[in-house]
């Protein structure tokens, strides 16, 4: 009596395992498309970042912007640096300290009355 209640259950498990197998296959495979796709766009971000890089130190090569600065003179002014226009590390002020908390040795009102009572 109880073997063919256990072979209808085994055949449950193992259709469930069969299943559960099946769809644990699909989710890794579109986790492994995604894994895919993500490194794919790393690579092409890169090599874009790569790109940009090039351009920025193109753009910024000191011959090019002494031309720039030369063409533009008349509206900027800008002037070449030299080392008088640096200042020495002695001229630089310096914020003041905060000041100092009172050192407070006597009761103080904060309920607004003169003589400092409580209740």
């Amino acid at each position: 009596m109880m073997r063919p209640v256990f072979a209808v259950m085994a055949f449950l498990a193992v259709i469930a395992t069969g299943f559960w197998a099946y769809r644990e296959n699909y989710e890794t495979q579109t986790a492994l498309r995604d894994l895919r796709d993500l490194q794919a766009e790393i690579a092409a971000l890169r090599e874009s970042l790569g790109v940009q890089r090039a351009e920025w130190a193109y753009l910024n090569r000191p011959d090019r912007l002494r031309e720039l600065a030369d063409l533009n003179f008349d509206r900027l002014g800008l002037m070449p640096m030299e080392p008088g226009q640096f200042g020495a590390i002695a001229q630089v002020a310096y914020p003041a300290l905060a000041p100092q908390t009172p050192n407070l040795t006597e009761a103080v009102s904060v309920s607004g009355s003169e003589d400092g009572g409580g209740l």
